[in-house]
């Protein structure tokens, strides 16, 4: 699954009286770790259930048509995709709020991490 993949998913299943504009986030492993520290690999999983209640409560949101997300579980490296999220909704002042929430929820709640930090010898 690629974010072009996912918005098409979106564009094909909403109601475009209640759409006016549709945000991405496209998550990709990041060379170092938040700590500055060099980092080579992601090891990541999802708790299923938390990632369905999330998504769920983001669906109900004032103004918003759709919220899909797609996580690249396994082994992922630096440069690769690891979370994609695709929000349809009415106005920005509704739709952004929603996707940096969805995106953190589902990265604090529903998604297990593992980085594989490079140690010097």
């Amino acid at each position: 699954m690629n974010i072009c993949e996912l918005i098409e998913k979106v564009r094909r299943n909403v109601d475009y009286v209640k759409v006016g504009m549709i945000v991405c986030h496209n998550g990709v492993v990041r060379a170092t770790t938040r700590d500055g520290r060099p980092a080579e690999k992601l090891k990541i999983k999802k708790d299923q259930e938390a990632w369905d209640k999330v998504l769920q409560e983001m669906r109900s949101r004032p103004g918003i048509a759709a919220v899909e997300a797609y996580l690249h579980e396994g082994e992922r490296k630096v440069g690769e995709d690891v979370l994609l999220v695709v929000v349809a909704g009415d106005i920005r002042e509704n739709v952004f709020p929603v996707l940096e929430e969805t995106v953190n929820r589902l990265k604090s709640e529903a998604i297990k991490k593992e980085e594989t930090v490079i140690v010097s010898p």
